[in-house]
């Protein structure tokens, strides 16, 4: 039996907690493709889409300090599910977006369901290890790292055709449902989500002060931040996909190339777990890959190309989101993890939701595709300055 399926059939707990996530997720992604092309239609600009965006990573990132410190001090099970119930709810709020006049309506609920989402990340990637044997979490790891990818694919599918075929607005009503149900998934996960709960309370400059002084820790906390200073280009999917003759279908396509992508992205570079002294230049590659194919986005003459072009570029980022956060929950202590997990996270999206405000600002006057490859050729400068600056410790770990 493969590694990834005997996983979720001998351990319960995991099973759960993977469902949940992989629920959580596809009503995320099956709200924010419908919402993209609504915003569109209503208000003929790319802006709100790019504000949306925007609000979701910003928030979460903004948030990650605070977050971290949460998912160290209280109970990551009840954080868990009060996430997913003030997403249900802050979701179900969507249905009010009506009119160019309520689009603001739209940041201000994806600004709701982006706080919860900001204290749902950094608890689950610190549960993460407590509920797997150590042998095993290479394979959560993996698992994990692909559900995004997973839910991205079917999410982005659905919720483009759906959006086309019945409007986004029982959309909308069906993600609510799904988050109420993710919440009832993590309610019937048995082991504890923590070692201990930490009696004094916990602050984030202690987690600050471990990664200044731990090189290696400081290389994996700032890598994911290269995607995230190319993901400007998602504000540029709308207007790529009406470029190339396509309308909410297209948008779909291309969040599902991207969800495609990150599945089997760490599926494939799972190997690179299990030697450590691969990570970092397993990395870089990935950095650089992903930035190659943006680049190659703003060339591609025929909409398939660019598909495929997106699929190979999430397919270096999610394995190089997944590397990260293996080799950080292999070296930080429990007590700490939640805090470098949120610092982890909020530096990433910081760059993400900084490139998407600045592609926000030109999309309504520089060509998408140009754009695109900014946001490409971004990633690749990155990637090459992290990677001289690591060098030295990429045979640190043997």
């Amino acid at each position: 039996m493969p590694p990834t399926l005997s996983i979720l059939v001998r351990n319960r707990d995991f099973r759960r907690l993977f469902t949940a996530d992989l629920i959580g997720l596809g009503a995320d992604w099956f709200v924010q493709i419908p919402l993209l092309t609504l915003l569109l239609q209503l208000t003929g600009s790319g802006l709100w889409g790019a504000l949306v965006l925007a609000a979701d990573v910003g928030v979460i990132a903004l948030l990650q300090p605070y977050a971290g410190v949460i998912a160290d001090r209280f109970d990551r099970r009840r954080i868990l599910i009060a996430a997913e119930i003030a997403m249900a709810v802050a979701t179900l709020a969507l249905l009010l977006v009506r009119t160019a006049a309520a689009a603001w309506l739209a940041v201000l609920f994806i600004g709701v369901i982006a706080v919860a989402k900001a204290f749902f990340v950094p608890a689950a990637s610190a549960a993460l290890p407590n509920v797997v044997d150590a042998d095993d979490l290479p394979t959560a790891n993996a698992l994990s790292g692909a559900a995004w990818g997973t839910t991205l694919v079917v999410g982005a599918s659905l919720g483009g055709i759906a959006s086309a075929v019945v409007g986004p607005y029982w959309c909308f009503a069906l993600s609510s449902a799904l988050c109420f149900l993710s919440a009832v998934q993590i309610v019937r996960v048995h082991r504890p989500l923590q070692v201990t709960v930490a009696t004094a309370k916990p602050e984030i400059g202690e987690a600050l002060r471990y990664i200044r002084k731990r090189p290696r820790v400081a290389s994996l906390v700032t890598v994911k931040a290269a995607a995230g200073l190319g993901n400007g280009v998602l504000t540029t999917f709308p207007l790529l996909a009406a470029a190339h003759g396509f309308g909410s279908t297209g948008v779909g396509l291309l969040f599902a190339a991207r969800g495609l992508g990150a599945l089997v992205g760490p599926f494939v570079l799972r190997r690179v777990l299990s030697h450590p002294s691969w990570l970092l230049p397993g990395m870089a590659v990935s950095m650089s890959l992903f930035g190659l194919m943006y680049l190659a986005v703003g060339a591609a003459p025929w909409f398939a190309l660019v598909l495929a072009c997106v699929t190979l570029a999430h397919l270096a980022g999610g394995g190089n989101w997944t590397m990260s956060n293996f080799a950080l929950q292999a070296e930080i202590p429990d007590a700490l993890r939640g805090r470098i997990f949120a610092t982890d996270v909020m530096l990433a999206l910081l760059s993400v939701a900084a490139s998407q405000l600045i592609v926000g600002a030109f999309i309504d006057r520089v060509d998408p595709r140009l754009l695109a490859a900014i946001c490409g050729a971004v990633t690749l400068i990155y990637a090459a300055g992290w990677t001289v600056v690591t060098r030295r410790l990429r045979f640190a770990v043997s």
